[in-house]
């Protein structure tokens, strides 16, 4: 199979997999807007048999076991579906045909002179995955920002914590010297 026929190929099963992927961001979103188009599910009920009821005693739940569940039932996002179903395709099928392009090219002197036609698909290919890996460059900078912060203000913590530990029990020798000061000017003077 000549190489450029094998571009040609890849190209097409690139248009393909963008339109599915279209497809199934225009029913995502209809499903969103169009709360009819969801399936309904009827709830069931499953009743106890009547020889195994027990009596049990309901504990109060305390406000910190709802926070852990609520704190990880958050869901799954709009833009959690356009990451994972469009950006890291679109990133790893640029990287890949345009390393493929330039293999090609190196041993295969006919791909070097359709090379504008394959320069231009990368082109297209490449302006959003630069947008994509800058954006989230951008958001791995700002981790990394609150990260520091975080340890910069836990680690100033741990000084005044150490600071006013080291206050406390110079404080509390002092107080301990001057009340045996005390006591033994008190003995003194009852002798």
């Amino acid at each position: 199979m000549e190489p450029i026929d094998l571009l040609t190929y890849m190209g097409i099963a690139m248009a393909g997999f963008a339109l599915v992927l279209a497809t199934v961001m225009l029913v995502t979103f209809a499903r969103r807007l169009i709360p009819s188009l969801r399936i309904p599910t009827i709830p069931t009920i499953k009743l106890p048999k009547p020889s195994k009821i027990k009596k049990e005693k309901i504990k109060p739940k305390r406000r910190t076991e709802n926070m852990s569940k609520d704190q990880t039932s958050e869901g799954i996002t709009f833009n959690d579906i356009f990451m994972f179903m469009i950006a890291v395709p679109l990133v790893l099928l640029w990287v890949g045909f345009a390393g493929f392009v330039i293999h090609t090219g190196l041993n295969n002197s006919a791909v070097l002179e359709n090379i504008e036609a394959y320069t231009t698909l990368i082109a297209i290919l490449g302006g959003p995955a630069l947008l994509i890996i800058k954006d989230a460059l951008d958001v791995w900078k700002q981790e990394q920002a609150e990260k520091t912060a975080f340890y910069k203000v836990k680690a100033q913590a741990v000084i005044d914590y150490n600071d006013a530990s080291q206050k406390q029990a110079q404080m509390i020798e002092a107080n301990d010297q001057a009340h045996t000061q005390a006591v033994e000017k008190n003995n003194k003077v009852k002798k």
